[in-house]
């Protein structure tokens, strides 16, 4: 497979949200507002491809008996990293994303990632390999919030769209919202899918 194919099959053909239904406890929590969603993007896309490069690159001398254990460590050095840079640089968004961006940790897309791709393949392959799947998952996050922020808010991005005389949708705001925006996503992205390949 050469890098391209690589990207696109993380980022959409296996998109590890609408596919394997994975990391889906962040995009409930976050996606209220689009900024959040975009900077916990980011974060997931740093930790992911540095995370997976370097599993990569150290496979051969990891002993199998702590392999998830030298994975969970490797994950977890990248996101404290990451929160670490939000606390100093956006304090604001790092206090509205609270203890996810710590839980990108636990996250399930970065393991299965470095389980299925970067324990078996090298280290730019896994690294554009965690790229993809990051951007697919952002991908989605930006498509609950845009829904939530939009009609919650009556914004995109913090700027107002709607004029005085929108009514707010409180439900929106509201994290079960975020499940059925996600499941509506997930139906009609497979159904779609199926349908083609039909």
């Amino acid at each position: 497979m050469n890098k391209k194919d690589i990207f696109l099959v993380s980022a959409f053909r296996e998109n590890s949200v609408w596919k394997q239904i994975l990391g889906i406890c962040s995009s409930l929590a976050v996606t209220n507002l689009m900024m959040n969603s975009l900077i916990m993007g980011l974060g997931v896309i740093f930790a992911l491809a540095l995370s997976n490069m370097t599993i990569s690159l150290i496979r051969s001398y990891t002993p199998r008996s702590i392999r998830m254990m030298v994975q969970t460590l490797i994950i977890a050095s990248y996101v404290i990293i990451v929160d670490i840079f939000l606390k100093a640089n956006l304090p604001v968004v790092s206090k509205q994303l609270g203890p996810y961006v710590g839980l990108i940790i636990t996250n399930c897309i970065l393991m299965g990632r470095a389980e299925a791709f970067a324990a078996k393949n090298t280290p730019i392959d896994s690294f554009i390999d965690g790229i993809g799947a990051g951007v697919g998952y952002t991908l989605v996050l930006l498509a609950i919030s845009f829904v939530r922020e939009l009609f919650g808010f009556g914004t995109l991005f913090g700027f107002g769209i709607f004029g005085a005389w929108w009514t707010k949708w409180s439900i929106m705001v509201m994290a079960p919202s975020a499940f059925f925006i996600l499941a509506m996503l997930i139906w009609i992205i497979n159904n779609r899918y199926y349908k083609m390949k039909g």
